[in-house]
């Protein structure tokens, strides 16, 4: 999504190759695995657009819809906006027990919306090419490979006949790269099915983020008091209330960097826009400031803003002629899974297993899946096929094919590892690689 790409840290690296160790049923389904089939899904999911703001992701789905009903998955539409649905695809197990004895199954989430495509391309943002073994255009990356990749790994499980204790879902929202309106209804509709784990199918370059960062955005008005400029004294200035709000924020900042964590960093402020004033000779009687303040995953959003209030109020600031009104406007929850929870160390290992390489690491961006942690209480991962920071929201945005099928066959992997009725026991993350128990952090 839009706010702060970038994994913040690293610990326990793995990169061996194929495991010699698949079980039959495992070789099975990746022989199953259809690149061709996955390459043109992409591409159709490219060219479906879906630029937000602008509440066009109806296309996207449809797209996913036939594709999910010419594979024979179940196909939930759930509408958010006009024009704008979630779509959930569930692979039932083969002979399924009642829906209330059905064991927990595995969740994949992302989201049909792309970021607009802007100026500065060198070929057509939606017109999908595969080029020298990467596909480019908007959304190639984020997410639309992704989207393809779990499809992908759905269709292989249930062409091998896969034998699976719980479902697997692919849930797909829509308004992920502005305001989560899609997250947000589905929190409030709730789950078809219960679930073991989530797995956010982000670009990651196939890297295991354990723990994701939160956002909020917060809006103040601050009003005062117009005056000549001759004589200031006699209005209330609100620019210059605004600039001392800004010297709080900045030192509560710069606090909050003496003790970082070592995955995610610690919260952060960031004062994206300031409007105000009426003239140069006038003095301000108003200024509004639009922020934007990270949070670590047990941060709550209201309680940082009533500190900020009460802050204000302890400075002085908002007296004499000066009020200043709040506005929580957005909030993304932030999470955090134990390193050695079966999801991750099946992750890690299925990531190995498919061919790739992975670390376990953090995210100081946001994603959708605090809000399945948070509300649900389903253990998430963030692992996908491309580039946040060389390719997501990039000019000439692509995915490499080979991380689509590498993304495809760990996704694979990863259901029969988990819904296996608990006979696959997965390694020690300790097991599998050396740790690096320090930030790496990335631009």
């Amino acid at each position: 999504m839009g706010r702060a790409p970038g994994i913040g840290g690293a610990v326990n690296t793995t990169g061996h190759g194929p495991a010699a160790s698949l079980t039959e049923a495992e070789r099975t389904a990746l022989d199953a695995i259809r690149l061709e089939d996955i390459v043109a899904l992409t591409a159709r999911l490219v060219e479906a657009g879906g630029e937000n703001p602008g509440g066009t992701e109806a296309a996207t789905v449809a797209v996913l819809e036939a594709e999910a009903r010419r594979l024979g998955f179940d196909v939930e539409i759930q509408p958010v906006e006009p024009e704008r649905p979630n779509i959930l695809v569930t692979l039932l197990p083969i002979s399924p027990a009642p829906a209330a004895g059905m064991a927990p199954g595995l969740m994949f989430l992302g989201h049909s919306d792309v970021v607009p495509a802007g100026p500065g391309w060198n070929r057509e943002p939606f017109r999908a090419a595969v080029e020298e073994g990467r596909l480019y255009g908007r959304g190639s990356t984020d997410m639309k490979g992704g989207l393809a990749a779990v499809l992908g790994a759905m269709a292989a499980l249930k062409d091998s006949g896969a034998e699976l204790t719980g479902p697997v879902t692919l849930v797909c929202t829509v308004d992920e790269e502005d305001l989560g309106l899609g997250i947000r209804a589905l929190a409030a509709a709730g789950l078809p099915y219960s679930y073991a784990g989530c797995v956010v199918a982000e670009p990651t370059d196939m890297e295991t983020v354990i723990a994701c960062r939160g956002d909020s955005y917060i809006e103040l008005e601050i009003t005062g008091k117009p005056a000549h400029s001759g004589r200031p004294a006699d209005g209330r200035n609100a620019i210059s209330a605004a600039a001392r709000i800004c010297e709080l924020l900045r030192a509560d900042h710069e606090a909050m960097q003496q003790k970082l964590d070592p995955l995610l960093g610690s919260g952060t402020w960031n004062v994206g826009l300031i409007q105000g004033g009426q003239g140069t000779s006038v003095v301000a009687p108003s200024c509004h400031l639009s922020i934007d303040r990270r949070l670590m995953p047990d941060d709550d959003p209201d309680a940082i803003l009533a500190v900020l209030l009460a802050d204000i109020r302890k400075a002085g600031i908002d007296t004499d002629g000066i009020s200043v009104d709040a506005e929580l406007t957005m909030q993304m929850p932030g999470f955090r899974t134990p390193e050695d929870h079966p999801l991750v160390t099946n992750a890690v290992a299925s990531v190995a297993a498919a061919g790739g390489t992975t670390q376990v690491g953090g995210w100081t961006a946001a994603c959708d899946g605090g809000f399945i942690a948070r509300d649900h209480g389903i253990p998430a991962i963030v692992l996908g096929p491309g580039g946040l920071n060389d390719q997501a929201h990039q000019v000439d945005e692509s995915v490499g094919v080979d991380e689509l099928l590498t993304a495809a066959r760990t996704y694979a992997l990863l259901c029969l590892r988990t819904l296996d009725g608990g006979h696959h026991v997965p390694p020690s993350i300790n097991s599998l690689g050396p740790t690096l128990l320090k930030e790496e952090p990335r631009d």
